[in-house]
């Protein structure tokens, strides 16, 4: 009985050892999928864009900034899955550690049942039940004797139970151990891909480097020219949006107007993008160039690079306050209360000047630039009032 007592204490901690360890594992395991899944379509997208580049071997700034993208990508990619196949590690582990727990048990079960069945009196029980109720000596023994075949029953019955619901966790924790060997083998072939392209594009980002570096004073200067457009842009988006701010301050806002300033105010760190797919390719403030370190460069917004084709979207519902043209593209003013958002470099525009649009609605078509490698590249900024604002602080991250 103390043997029998012990090992129901032992599954009973074996079963909580199931019930709370393993989902944290597979919530671990589960989460670093995820994210391996999130930069693996990063990496497609990039190199969708690389495939709208010209298909020449020349190198060129825009190649080469998506290059540095993927490798950034890949690295971290291979960082999630060595992270995962230690996860797997750990977790097969502990698998193996349950499961033999539970083998040990199993056998305990299995050897007191055998034992019972084993000695004769149980025996001569379970050969002839009736034979032994009706050899009973008076009534009351005949009683005591079907009182005891029913509890004997009964223990068989808990015994079987018993063995049946271990073999069944045993069989569980190995259907586990298959699937986690399949998921660790899976991790394993996707990272020796994975570190092979590494390699390979390290070695073109290393090519393309030396190249750009033999035409550095020519690029240098359309760099310079490029730069000054962009100053032209900032200065008259600038003055435009400080004219809209002093117009609007001159009156008090809406009750409506003030609603969605605090909706958009309320949503920085999780408004959604004014692309549904791309990448950061020009950060905000002041920084040197990737390439040309003697360039600076001061952007007013932040560069999303995305596919050709893209549409740009409103990241918080408003009201359109401006449509204009500059270098031959579309810039939008979308006036949130006192805040504003700045959509610029569209070849296509789907809204006008006194438009309500809604949270995600399209805008405008994004410019693809043939003199830019097919570069298709939104520039986006958010005023508050009179005050330019990071916009990277407020968009999803």
């Amino acid at each position: 009985m103390y043997r029998d007592s012990f090992n129901i204490k032992r599954l009973f901690v074996l079963s909580l050892i199931l019930c709370f360890l393993l989902p944290a594992f597979s919530e671990s395991v589960k989460d670093l999928q995820k994210k391996q899944k999130k930069l693996q379509q990063e990496i497609e997208q990039t190199n969708k864009m690389l495939k709208q580049t010209k298909t020449d071997e020349k190198a060129t700034l825009n190649k080469l900034q998506l290059l540095g993208q993927n490798i950034q990508n890949q690295k971290k990619l291979i960082h999630t899955l060595d992270n995962e196949i230690t996860a797997l590690n750990r977790e097969m582990n502990s698998l193996n550690n349950t499961r033999d727990s539970l083998q040990h048990v199993l056998d305990g079960y299995k050897a007191d049942y055998a034992q019972m069945v084993r000695q004769s009196h149980y025996a001569r029980i379970q050969q002839s039940p009736l034979l032994f109720l009706l050899s009973s000596d008076s009534f009351q023994q005949l009683a005591r004797r079907a009182r005891y075949l029913q509890e004997f029953a009964r223990f068989r019955q808990q015994q079987v139970k018993r063995i049946e619901h271990t073999q069944a966790e045993i069989d569980t924790q190995n259907e586990l151990l298959r699937e986690n060997k399949n998921n660790k083998q899976s991790a394993l072939s996707t990272r020796k891909r994975e570190q092979e392209n590494l390699k390979r594009d390290e070695r073109k980002q290393q090519n393309m480097l030396s190249q750009l570096k033999n035409k550095e004073k020519n690029l240098t200067k359309q760099i310079q020219q490029k730069q000054k457009k962009v100053n032209e842009l900032n200065k008259k988006i600038d003055d435009m949006v400080r004219k809209e701010a002093e117009k609007a301050s001159k009156t008090t806002l809406t009750k409506e107007q003030q609603l969605i300033a605090g909706g958009f105010e309320a949503n920085k760190g999780r408004l959604p993008w004014p692309v549904e797919k791309g990448m950061i390719s020009g950060h905000f403030g002041k920084q040197q160039h990737p390439v040309y370190t003697q360039v600076t460069m001061d952007n007013k917004g932040i560069y999303l690079q995305t596919v050709a084709g893209t549409k740009a979207r409103a990241v918080y519902k408003g009201e359109v306050t401006s449509c204009f043209m500059v270098a031959n593209t579309y810039a939008v003013i979308i006036q949130h209360g006192n805040y504003r958002t700045v959509y610029s470099n569209l070849s296509k525009l789907n809204v006008k000047q006194g438009d309500k649009v809604e949270t995600k609605q399209t805008i405008g078509t994004i410019f693809t630039d043939p003199d830019q490698d097919q570069k298709t590249e939104l520039y986006f900024q958010i005023y508050k009032d009179k005050n330019i604002l990071n916009p990277e602080l407020w968009i999803a991250k």
